[in-house]
């Protein structure tokens, strides 16, 4: 299963749940998808989504699902990687009108360098990362054990980018 969430951010994010139907449409994703589209106008064709979950649903998305896509805000990104999950992030850009500025494309690309996750900048990418998760997401370094340390170091991350 896939699962998807672009979190509460009062502007949309149309270009990935677009991507992702014609995906379905093409066959070049065979799994269930379901997603979270927040304040998004478009209404998906091929999956299941609403537009917003309460977190412990949310969790439960999270937990059950092979590969969570989500947006590059911090909160989003943290939840999967505490279950031992690489995300595939999909940052806001303002030039889509998805935020006012780049910030989630600088943290995204900091977390990225240091294969902590897998960005995505280009949607057309989106087809090729889903079809080379395991690989992909096998090369990144997944949570650490130390649960202190990881979140000290994420916390460190977070402060150099704000």
């Amino acid at each position: 299963m896939i699962f998807v969430t672009v979190g509460t951010h009062e502007q949309g994010m149309e270009r990935l749940f677009i991507q992702l139907d014609k995906l379905i449409e093409s066959g070049n994703i065979k799994e269930e998808v379901f997603a979270q589209i927040g304040y998004c106008n478009y209404e998906p064709k091929n999956y299941e989504y609403k537009k917003m979950i309460g977190y412990d649903e949310m969790d439960e998305y999270v937990r059950k699902s092979d590969i969570i896509i989500t947006h590059g805000g911090p909160g989003s990104i943290f939840h999967p990687l505490q279950y031992n999950k690489v995300p595939i992030v999909v940052p806001r850009d303002p030039e889509f009108d998805e935020h006012v500025d780049d910030h989630q494309i600088l943290f995204t690309k900091r977390l990225d360098k240091n294969s902590k996750i897998i960005g995505v900048y280009d949607i057309e990418d989106l087809c090729s990362v889903i079809s080379n998760y395991k690989e992909l997401s096998a090369k990144c370094n997944t949570y650490s054990s130390n649960k202190n340390d990881f979140i000290r170091k994420f916390d460190n991350v977070i402060g150099q980018i704000m």
